[in-house]
């Protein structure tokens, strides 16, 4: 099979009587789980939990009180252990073969299917994702091993290329990079650690991951998937832990040949300064792949199509609380707009319901923990000493919760409009034409989602050229990329890499050989075949 008879997974329908129901009784049970202190994550190290680090306790941040389960942290000496212990197993599990390290990663995503429900309902309790937002979570995490699983197998038998000379033969093969370090998020916990792992595992490169603090469970039942799954012990190591602590060592390990890290843009910077580092040992470079955020716009025309364009910007902006690297956090309306457009948002946002993630009616669930809600609860009453706020409501106590807010215009210099703040904070300005809304667009450090709403053919064509983003959405919301649909990633800083699950993600996994014979031989000794 190739990628082109790739099909994406399908979503949960929750209109649904039974997928209510059944999605229910997922969460029951994962709680019950929870109360009977079933639920725990620990360094996994050729296949064996070890738990000798700090225990620290998960709670839902939709209601502090509730105890999910332990997290074992892992120690200094078992990330130096990892290291070790994945570098002596890469000719091991380089020798599986693409074709068997596919079939593999495809039984990943079997495992996944079968497990959905418990493994979204865990993410609604431990990360705060509303209903439909975890199982999306699932599903594309279902759709990276699905998708990379085919792209592998193509890479498996070496690629003839032109010959220069008569009886001369070239051939093109890729070999695993080495031992690999991912990274990953709290706000995709299954799906992207998920992703950049068998991206990772798929090409042959043994590999550690060090999911973020916050979501260490989920990253803890995904490790066990990959071992049924038949991923060789010795070539996955699964690491909880501070990421200032033991990322910071995994990155600077000599042995290590690749790190991949979605996260904040300090945090990434220091990962790329680090990883340039040579030391005396090395022989290879350190080649990192980074997606670090964005500040990304959705500009409304002046013809726009308002019953669009607001549940788009709905969506984008307050969909899982902002917590999306993708998110809308900069409006820019087209003058004549401006107005009635602010009214009809603001006016709609506020009627968002705010709540527990585990409540399937609710809209907006909470911040991942308690320190986030502080931030961004002081940025909001820093803002509004020269801001003009339009929509501000108390939120739920028991949890984290920010409620939507919207400040209206908000000049291009402020801190607010320039800098992520990762929560359900919107800001909005007037341009006078178009050309204005796209320059405002632009002028942003990151360039990784965007959006217009417009019925102009030409200005959605010049949106085409001159709006500079990695992923850019016309008459839609500017979140939910699909593996395979809408191939995910941007550029200035917002991150150094292919698109993830695209057709050239793979290769920054594998390092390309070519190999050219003289087949015009001259004599022929069959004997020392």
């Amino acid at each position: 099979m190739s990628p082109s008879s790739f099909r994406n997974e399908p979503l949960l329908d929750f209109s649904l009587h039974q997928e209510r129901e059944r999605f229910q009784r997922a969460l029951d049970e994962v709680r019950a789980q929870a109360a009977a202190q079933q639920l725990r994550a620990a360094p996994l190290l050729q296949g064996e939990k070890k738990g000798e680090g700090t225990a620290h306790q998960v709670r839902n941040p939709s209601l502090h009180s509730e105890i999910l389960g332990t997290v074992q942290y892992a120690t200094s000496e078992q990330a130096d252990e990892t290291i070790t212990s994945l570098a002596a197993a890469q000719e091991e599990w380089r020798a599986v073969g693409f074709a068997r390290r596919a079939e593999i990663i495809h039984q990943v995503a079997v495992l996944m299917r079968a497990k959905r429900e418990e493994l979204a309902a865990l993410m609604v309790l431990e990360a705060g994702k509303p209903w439909g937002e975890a199982d999306a979570d699932v599903c594309e995490a279902i759709d990276f091993c699905e998708y990379y699983a085919l792209l592998a197998k193509e890479m498996d038998a070496p690629k003839a290329l032109m010959p220069f000379l008569n009886g001369e033969q070239n051939v093109l093969s890729y070999a695993p990079k080495g031992v690999a370090v991912v990274i990953s998020p709290w706000n995709f916990p299954l799906a992207i650690a998920c992703g950049m792992t068998v991206a990772a595992l798929v090409c042959g490169n043994p590999t550690v991951l060090k999911p973020a603090e916050q979501t260490s469970l989920i990253a803890a039942a995904f490790g066990a998937i990959l071992l049924e799954a038949g991923v060789l012990p010795n070539a996955f190591t699964l690491l909880p832990g501070v990421g200032e602590e033991i990322g910071a060592q995994l990155v600077a390990n000599p042995a290590t040949s690749l790190i991949c890290f979605t996260g904040s843009r300090a945090v990434g910077l220091q990962i790329l300064q680090q990883a340039s580092s040579l030391t005396p040992e090395q022989r290879h470079f350190k080649r990192v792949i980074l997606e670090l955020g964005g500040k990304n716009a959705i500009i409304i025309d002046d013809d726009a199509d308002f019953d669009d364009a607001v549940k788009g910007v709905l969506y984008s902006a307050f969909g899982f609380a902002g917590q999306k690297c993708s998110a809308c956090s900069r409006v820019i309306v087209v003058k004549e707009a401006y107005d009635r457009f602010l009214d009809r948002l603001t006016k709609a946002a506020g009627d968002l319901i705010v709540g527990p993630a585990h409540e399937p009616a609710t809209y907006v669930g909470p911040l991942i923990d308690e320190e986030s809600q502080q931030r961004v609860l002081q940025a909001i009453e820093k803002a509004k000493g020269d801001l003009t706020i339009t929509l501000s409501s108390p939120p739920p106590t028991g949890g984290s919760f920010v409620s939507p807010t919207i400040f209206r215009d908000v000049p291009d210099t402020h801190e607010l409009w320039r800098e992520e703040l990762f929560a359900p904070v919107l800001c909005v300005a007037p341009a006078d034409t178009f050309d204005d809304a796209l320059r405002l667009a632009n002028d942003s450090a990151y360039a990784l989602t965007g959006g217009v709403f417009s019925r102009s053919p030409s200005h959605l064509a010049q949106a085409r050229e001159q709006f500079a983003v990695g992923n850019l959405y016309l008459n839609r919301s500017i979140t939910g990329a699909i593996v395979g649909r809408q191939p995910f990633g941007g550029f200035r800083l917002s991150g150094v890499g292919m698109k993830a699950g695209g057709p050239d993600y793979l290769l920054q996994f594998v390092e390309g050989r070519t190999v050219t014979e003289n087949t015009m031989r001259k004599g022929f000794t069959p004997e020392l075949a």
